[in-house]
Formats: C-alpha cells, sequence, structure tokens
C-alpha cells in the first residue's frame, strides 16, 4: 500500500514510517526540511518535503492511506497548535477527500472529546484535537480517530489497553502507538471508529479486534 505519513519527523511518525516500510508498504514520509529528510534510509521510505501551513498537495500523488502524525505538543503558543493541530489537520483532511483517498487515521489525544476537563495548560490543544477530529468525523473519509494516553519513550511491549471510551487514564509508549497505527491500516475492524489507547495487557490485533 502507499501510504503518506504527515508529521513523519516526530517520534510516533518515524516509528510508523520504518515499522510501515519493514511490513513491505511504500511510504511517503512528510517532512518540513531537507535535513529532516537524512532520517530516512529504509528504500521503502522516500522522505518528501511538505509544510502543513503552506499548499502541500503534491505528496498526495498515488496515495492509498494517510496516517496523520502530526502534533505542535502541549507546550507551544495557541497559534501554533492551531496552525498544525488543527488548520493542518483539516487541510490534509480535504486533501485526502480530493485525491480519494481509502483511509485516513488520525493520532488524537484522550481527552479530545472533553478538552475542557483537561489540564489548564493543555486545554486549547484538546479544543484544536477536538475540532480536528469533528471534521474527520463529518468527513466523506474512511477514518479512524487514536486517543493515546500520555506518551511516553519506551520500547513498548505491543500490549495495550483500546476502547471507545477507557475507565481509566494511563500512559502508553510512542513505539506501541506506532505498532497501533501500522495494524489499523486497511483493518475493517476500524473502519469508522473512534478510540482511546494506554498500554494494557492484550495484543494489538486483539484489542483492535473486540473494539
Amino acid at each position: 500500500m502507499n501510504v503518506l505519513v504527515i508529521g513523519a519527523n516526530g517520534n510516533i511518525g518515524k516509528l510508523t514510517c520504518n515499522i510501515l516500510a519493514d511490513q513491505g508498504h511504500s511510504v511517503k514520509a512528510m517532512v518540513r526540511k531537507e535535513e529532516q529528510q537524512e532520517h530516512f534510509k529504509h528504500p521503502n521510505i522516500e522522505a518528501v518535503l511538505g509544510d502543513l501551513e503552506q499548499d502541500f498537495d503534491h505528496v498526495f500523488k498515488d496515495i492509498d492511506a494517510v496516517i496523520f502524525t502530526a502534533g505542535s505538543g502541549g507546550h507551544t503558543g495557541p497559534e501554533k497548535t492551531d496552525a498544525v493541530d488543527y488548520e493542518g489537520a483539516v487541510k490534509s483532511i480535504n486533501l485526502a477527500q480530493k485525491h480519494h483517498v481509502n483511509q485516513f487515521i488520525m493520532v488524537s489525544s484522550i481527552g479530545a472529546d472533553t478538552p475542557e476537563k483537561g489540564p489548564e495548560g493543555l486545554q486549547h490543544y484538546l479544543e484544536a484535537k477536538r475540532k480536528a477530529d469533528n471534521v474527520l468525523l463529518e468527513s466523506s473519509l474512511n477514518y479512524t480517530i487514536l486517543r493515546p494516553g500520555a506518551l511516553i519513550d519506551e520500547d513498548g511491549m505491543g500490549l495495550i489497553q483500546a476502547k471507545k471510551k477507557l475507565d481509566e487514564r494511563g500512559s502508553i509508549p510512542r513505539a506501541d502507538v506506532a505498532r497501533t497505527l501500522a495494524a489499523c491500516l486497511g483493518n475493517e475492524k476500524v473502519s469508522h471508529q473512534v478510540f482511546e489507547l494506554i498500554e494494557g495487557e492484550m495484543p494489538i490485533q486483539t484489542a483492535l479486534e473486540n473494539l
């Protein structure tokens, strides 16, 4: 499958690109700067230049699926958050519809459904995620929205909890978010699904089948 990863220079994006490439997919890794292209050495990965705040229509040529992992994080200013997490996501959704992409997988965040209940410093970020999620939900695309808990830098065990609404908050290794994204690709079980995920005791594929 020809997969476009938006936000490929981020930690989750890089991991996802490499997992998909190892699985035999053809990956377009969208990055903003030429020097970021050097991070991608796998023969199945083509690093392409594209900026969410500019016109990036060209990167959608011959794409079957999009994985949107871009994020400003909760510590940038409101303007950058809006530009990347909301406006950049909306542009991506619109371009995916224009190019008749088969699947659009979005990395959102736990708490995006109720941003007003989040920590004060994260409420604007969560609100941007909520608005972007809603645009995707109302689109014509075959969507999957992942809402991971707090992201940590560990290798992960490939074991998660995944539900439409979890009973608890928790953390999850970025590596397991990337593995879950790869498992969602082409998976009918997650078609038109929104789910939260944290680390747990169930293999990723099993957890997705049980949604």
